[in-house]
């Protein structure tokens, strides 16, 4: 870790790496954040070099990281273009002494291209894979539409039914609106009835070109809490059947001894960030392309011409790590669920206050404290601590 030129604390050590090969989507999902998804840009190769060198000789390098390609859709992007990204990953990562086990590639992805040929490129290049359905159809073509303004989910499971026909192992993310929160047991039913075991619910934000998200209502958080309630029931019912990421990492907090002191989207350069064009953030991703009356643009630089140093001591970069410590700090001191928290996103912070130096946000109720009520008193039933409801 090092100081940067501004005198604030260093950051690293980097755990994500996320580039866009673009930020063109062939869906027009009406909670997308993003507002660049028209552009048809693409990263070029002589940029992914670039952005290469920049980050294998910075200080951030200590220990594996993850490349993920993502914000747009990755696989509007043909695969040869994955095919040499990895043969030049690889000859980066020589260059630099590190072993090709350093780096594992990811991508995010709405599934609808993918077929055989794209099966075979995933799997050449090692990529894992996250596919976006927002599980059974009724409720996922409500929201994830294509341009055209057609159902998008009968593709996306033949891209996920492809998948599993070449034993690609890959993750689901599931946006949760308002329209979910009385479909619990449908969810879990579609989940496992087509051979989905691992999962992350996103709820929809206020966040980007997202101007206002469908649970942003108080009344709702009732709703959601019986939902994740109901959901919890039938993971528990069927051990090693489904995986939910929320309650995994919540579970597994709860059971140890271990708290976070923060997380990845508000410390420096364990996330860097770098899109089609090459310009460069760090903090959250959904961050990168946003501009704003405050700050401007949150890229502080570009790999063309500017090491992650030189991003580092741009005077915008030091003002928004000061101001995002300064609201992890209030977490900690107000908050009871900091050790599961870690301060939460800056982004949420930002979209929903305009400010990162915040404490609570409609995102760290939901995902956070609404999610642990349920597991904690989930577990204590389990251990025979408390009477079920």
């Amino acid at each position: 870790m090092v100081a940067s030129a501004t005198g604030e604390p260093g950051g690293g050590p980097l755990r994500l790496l996320v580039l866009q090969p673009t930020p063109y989507c062939n869906l027009d999902c009406d909670y997308c954040y993003l507002t660049t998804r028209e552009d048809r840009s693409r990263l070029s190769l002589e940029v992914f070099d670039v952005a290469l060198e920049r980050v294998l000789s910075s200080p951030y390098i200590d220990g594996p990281f993850t490349l993920l390609w993502h914000a747009g859709e990755p696989l509007t992007v043909p695969p040869a273009f994955y095919d040499a990204a990895t043969e030049r990953l690889h000859a980066a990562l020589k260059r630099h002494g590190h072993p090709p086990e350093l780096v594992q590639q990811s991508l995010q992805t709405n599934g609808i291209t993918i077929n055989d040929a794209w099966c075979a490129c995933l799997a050449r290049n090692g990529i894992h894979v996250g596919v976006s359905v927002d599980g059974p159809a009724f409720l996922h073509d409500v929201h994830r539409r294509t341009r055209s303004g057609k159902p998008s989910h009968a593709a996306t499971m033949r891209g996920i039914r492809a998948l599993q026909r070449h034993q690609i192992p890959f993750n689901v993310i599931a946006v949760l609106t308002a329209d979910a929160l009385e479909h619990a047991d449908a969810l879990y039913d579609f989940f496992t009835g087509n051979g989905i075991r691992e999962v992350g619910f996103n709820m929809e934000e206020t966040e980007g070109g997202n101007s206002h998200s469908s649970l942003d209502q108080p009344a709702l958080e009732a709703r959601y809490t019986a939902f994740m309630q109901r959901f919890w029931q039938r993971v528990i019912a069927e051990p090693g059947r489904l995986r939910l990421r929320e309650f995994d990492g919540i579970a597994s907090l709860a059971c140890s001894d271990q708290r976070l002191a923060q997380t990845d989207m508000n410390h420096p350069f364990v996330i860097v960030n770098v899109d089609a064009h090459g310009n460069v953030s760090s903090f959250d991703p959904e961050l990168l392309g946003v501009v704003t009356e405050r700050f401007g643009s949150f890229a502080f630089g570009n790999v063309l011409s500017h090491s992650l140093e030189q991003v580092a001591a741009d005077p915008r970069f030091g003002q928004v790590q000061r101001e995002m410590r300064a609201g992890v700090e209030a977490c900690r001191s107000s908050c009871a669920y900091f050790g599961l928290c870690g301060g939460g996103a800056g982004s949420n912070k930002y979209f929903e206050h305009g400010r990162f130096d915040t404490t609570e946000t409609q995102s760290c109720r939901y995902r956070i404290k609404l999610v642990a009520d349920v597991v904690l008193a989930g577990l204590e039933q389990q251990l025979g601590l408390s009477e079920a409801a």
